[in-house]
């Protein structure tokens, strides 16, 4: 009689480190799995301007651009709005569920937390990150 054993991969999504770090076993570029892969992706896609990414015009948020709008609810709006279809075309392993977004006047920035599910397995996370407007 043949006995099936089913195994669960522990690493569902794995992605190397943009912030270039090396692991100090293997002197290699470090990774990130799971949850932190998703978080970079999401930051990722956020700080993307449409244009950046050689053969995919349409890739990224574009959010670049509301960062010099007038600092009001309209604009917060279309930044909210923004960041759902962005992430809604370019990550298809996440269903956002809220963005929030706080101006920081003091600082002339945007602090933004994106609230998510994952598809695959049944968890929540935030997505944190500050946009700041620099010239």
């Amino acid at each position: 009689m043949a006995v099936q054993q089913k195994f669960q991969r522990k690493n569902v999504y794995k992605d190397f480190d943009l912030s270039l770090t090396r692991n100090p076993l293997t002197n290699d570029i470090g990774t990130k799995t799971d949850v932190a892969a998703i978080n970079q992706s999401v930051k990722n896609i956020i700080q993307t301007n449409y244009y950046e990414r050689p053969f995919q015009p349409d890739f990224g948020c574009n959010i670049r651009a509301l960062l010099f709008e007038p600092a009001d609810p309209i604009t917060i709006a279309d930044m909210r709005q923004v960041i759902f279809t962005a992430l809604g075309n370019h990550e298809p392993r996440v269903t956002v569920t809220s963005v929030i977004i706080k101006d920081l006047k003091e600082q002339n920035s945007y602090h933004i937390e994106i609230g998510y599910d994952l598809r695959d397995a049944n968890k929540e996370d935030v997505a944190s990150l500050v946009l700041e407007r620099l010239r």
